[in-house]
């Protein structure tokens, strides 16, 4: 842009990339200032089951953002819940943030419900704290408990920090289990917070400090 003298500080095209900045005070693009940059917020929403985490799928199925209310500023998801998948997914319209909350090293806890069938005992799910493979593909520590059994059907609670490509359906379906409801209730100490499927609530500035505060 700069070559093609687009860019111009208080009046005078710029020539050069090697500009030191202080301030974005005086720089145009094609005469027009440039916007300083927004302050980072991050949104705690409900995904629903039965939307894609994208911004369009050429097969037509439904998005998060034809879910999203209107009036709000662009938003990018940090990582993704699968198409079934429901439940908390953050969004947030500063991408620096995004990748710091993705990063595995970050540690930030992902907690979720799985309902299932099938039998399965508290040892076996104890025994994923020692982290699995799978077909090729190792997921780390995994903290389990059964919530509570009705029959067949059961309610297990997990915590991870990976948070793989359908981490918790690979490995429960690996432990002979059918998924048939899958919930992420909370992501580090941001949780659902009383949200129903499709609504969208704005973290605080104070609570997105410690988050990020926290953070390894």
């Amino acid at each position: 842009m700069i070559a093609e003298g687009r860019i111009a500080l208080d009046g005078k095209v710029l020539a050069t990339p090697a500009t030191l900045l202080d301030s974005l005070k005086g720089v145009t693009v094609d005469g027009k200032p440039v916007r300083p940059p927004e302050a980072p917020r991050l949104f705690r929403f409900y995904k629903p089951e039965k939307t894609l985490t994208a911004a369009r799928d050429p097969k037509g199925r439904p998005t998060i953002y034809d879910k999203l209310p209107p009036g709000l500023p662009r938003l990018i998801p940090v990582g993704r819940l699968d198409f079934m998948t429901e439940g908390l997914l953050l969004l947030t319209n500063d991408g620096e943030m995004k990748r710091q909350l993705e990063l595995p090293k970050t540690g930030v806890v992902r907690r979720y419900r799985a309902r299932a069938f099938g039998p399965i005992s508290q040892d076996q799910l104890e025994s994923l704290a020692e982290g699995i493979t799978i077909d090729g593909v190792h997921y780390g520590s995994i903290d389990a408990n059964l919530e509570r059994r009705t029959g067949r059907n059961c309610w297990i609670e997990m915590a991870l920090t990976e948070g793989k490509n359908r981490e918790v359906r690979r490995v429960l379906e690996h432990l002979g289990l059918q998924v048939s409801r899958l919930i992420r209730t909370a992501y580090g100490p941001l949780d659902l917070g009383g949200l129903e499927p499709g609504q969208i609530a704005e973290v605080q500035r104070e609570e997105l400090f410690r988050f990020r505060q926290s953070l390894k």
